[in-house]
């Protein structure tokens, strides 16, 4: 399937409505996901949340400023999608726990899409894989037992191969703490992925 037929598929898709796995989708599907055929970069992150459901555009919170600030890209180069591919766990919002916390991606997705996706665009060379689920479907058993540990090892991924896969923490300010206590991700693992980045771009 081409990236066009992909793209389109996915933008009209409605398993989690219509087939869900277990309970219905709470909403109206709205999927996100940035595919290309140029991108030598690609974000594999969780899965949008409800201002992403509702601007359809990701990474338009917080949590995009503080990614794009990782990255030392501006907003225009983020959304370029020349240059930046954009591939979530889940494609569509999942709703929210009893907590009022988002829920985990929906495994639909993973298993109707991501092998496709990722095989269409085999001229990726950096994959930043954002929390726990996109690395388990990066890294399979290579992934360590917590994020934490799977992201201090980052440097066994990076030499791992095509594509660069590098572990990273969600950039939400639920993270503020990890950050805090984790002082090598700033000072040891930021400044390889914006040098990483610019070659890229």
């Amino acid at each position: 399937m081409s990236i066009n037929e992909l793209t389109q598929s996915i933008s009209s898709c409605r398993i989690c409505r219509d087939n869900p796995a277990k309970a219905q989708l709470p909403h109206e599907p709205n999927p996100v996901c940035v595919i290309s055929s140029t991108a030598r970069i690609c974000i594999s992150g969780q899965a949008p949340g409800m201002r992403v459901h509702l601007s359809g555009k990701p990474f338009t919170d917080p949590s995009g400023d503080r990614l794009r600030e990782w990255m030392g890209v501006d907003e225009p180069t983020f959304y370029d999608a020349s240059k930046i591919a954009i591939v979530p766990m889940g494609f569509c919002f999942p709703g929210y726990d009893k907590n009022g916390g988002d829920l985990p991606p929906r495994k639909e997705c993973r298993a109707q899409w991501h092998d496709s996706v990722f095989e269409a665009m085999p001229q990726i060379e950096l994959i930043l894989t954002i929390g726990q689920y996109a690395q388990a479907y990066q890294l399979g058993a290579k992934r360590k037992r917590t994020m934490t540990e799977t992201v201090a090892a980052w440097r066994e991924y990076y030499d791992d191969g095509k594509p660069t896969i590098l572990p990273m923490p969600h950039p939400s300010w639920r993270n503020n703490a990890w950050i805090k206590r984790n002082e090598w991700f700033t000072a040891d693992l930021l400044p390889v992925l914006r040098q990483r980045v610019r070659d890229l771009l």
